[in-house]
């Protein structure tokens, strides 16, 4: 995401730092072992100041185990969290000085929204005026000062979750961690707390750790993102190199829709099970899988021929679901069931009626199969390109 510039603040207001001003994080060789299981496996991580790192996964995948380690909640096996410079390993997390914010909002019931947020500020020995003065600074940074003296039962899910981001943020943290921190709302205040987050991250310039399994919330609101899988961190990237440009399997059939069209590579060439052929350079001999972006993939219309050296495969539309701006057609091959997103002005075959599809074969990233759960880093055999029609696409 780009930051945009923001006028310079000063601590003592209890307004916005300067952006940029976040922590510097580092993971070193970060092991967590429960009886001997490896949960998390030899993290590396470097956090720059100011980025939002978001750190994806499936469920057990090491993901909020090595949160928890940033935060200290749970103790590392091996390795090290360094924060600016200072080693934070054995440091107890309340001497930390990180922001952290939870799925289940932790606020106390019979405390104002005011008395919630100026919580921190007690525990730190901050006199009552002053607390109260930041308090409302950063429900102001929230929206939320007008709801000062509600109770936190007064209050809608998505207020309860900005009073705890306002918590998190009063005692003006460099870091923020924050764990599933959407995962119980609805779609509509999930989006619109997502947009609320990233303008407070620019306005702060804070360094954020966010945790989420949701692929689309982790692509709104990253610098980066670290995807992990079985304890260990498979890629790390912006969200167009993992789109784009994945670096393993799991991470192509991760990071979006994908669709996988299996075969066997000789010679370079992958031939699939029906016969269409796709380079494969980089790859030995043996099965493989090649993955095309659902975009990427069109329909021909009827008689039209595919563009030269593009590779086709037949089918008949199984549905056709509409999106709106966008339409996503399930079409069903003698390579399985291909996935194509078009616009809504392409005229189409009826459910049931044969298609015809097309793609580049540069947009195809093909992966051996051997063990798909820790495959190996492979290249893509070229970078997906743009696509400049829909036949070709």
């Amino acid at each position: 995401m780009t930051r945009m510039p923001v006028p310079s603040r000063s601590a003592e207001s209890g307004a916005p730092a300067p952006a940029g001003s976040g922590a510097e994080l580092r993971l070193s060789g970060l092991v967590k072992r429960y009886a001997g299981v490896a949960a998390v496996e030899n993290v590396e991580l470097d956090v720059p100041s100011g980025e939002f790192l978001t750190l994806l996964g499936p469920s057990g995948s090491g993901k909020t185990t090595t949160l928890s380690m940033i935060a200290g909640f749970t103790e590392p096996t091996a390795g090290s969290v360094v924060c600016d410079g200072r080693e934070i390993t054995a440091v107890p997390p309340h001497k930390r000085g990180l922001g952290m914010v939870f799925q289940n909002y932790s606020l106390f019931p019979h405390l104002s929204v005011r008395e919630n947020v100026e919580f921190p500020l007690r525990q730190r020995g901050v006199a009552k005026a002053e607390r109260s003065r930041r308090a409302m600074a950063a429900l102001e940074l929230v929206e939320l000062h007008g709801r000062a003296n509600a109770k936190p039962s007064q209050l809608s899910g998505g207020q309860q979750q900005r009073v705890a981001l306002a918590r998190a943020l009063v005692f003006e943290p460099r870091l923020l961690l924050m764990d599933e921190p959407f995962g119980a709302l609805d779609r509509a205040l999930r989006e619109r707390l997502q947009i609320e987050l990233r303008r407070l991250h620019q306005e702060l310039g804070i360094t954020v750790v966010f945790v989420t399994h949701d692929q689309e919330e982790a692509l709104t609101l990253s610098d980066r993102i670290a995807v992990f899988n079985q304890g260990r961190i498979e890629q790390v990237g912006t969200p167009e190199e993992l789109y784009e440009r994945p670096e393993t399997l799991f991470v192509a059939r991760f990071i979006g829709e994908s669709n996988a069209i299996s075969g066997e590579v000789a010679g370079g060439v992958l031939t699939s099970d029906s016969g269409v052929r796709m380079p494969a350079a980089e790859l030995p001999d043996g099965r493989a899988v090649a993955i095309v972006r659902p975009e990427r993939v069109g329909v021909l219309a009827p008689g039209e021929d595919p563009a030269a050296g593009a590779c086709a495969l037949d089918g008949r539309i199984r549905d056709i679901t509409y999106l709106g701006a966008q339409r996503r057609i399930e079409i069903d091959t003698d390579d399985g069931t291909v996935i194509v997103r078009s616009g809504t002005d392409l005229a189409l075959p009826r459910i049931g009626e044969p298609a015809r599809l097309s793609w580049s074969p540069q947009n195809a990233a093909v992966f051996p199969t051997r063990d798909e759960a820790t495959e190996m880093r492979n290249p893509w055999t070229a970078t997906l390109a743009p696509s400049t029609s829909s036949s070709q696409s």
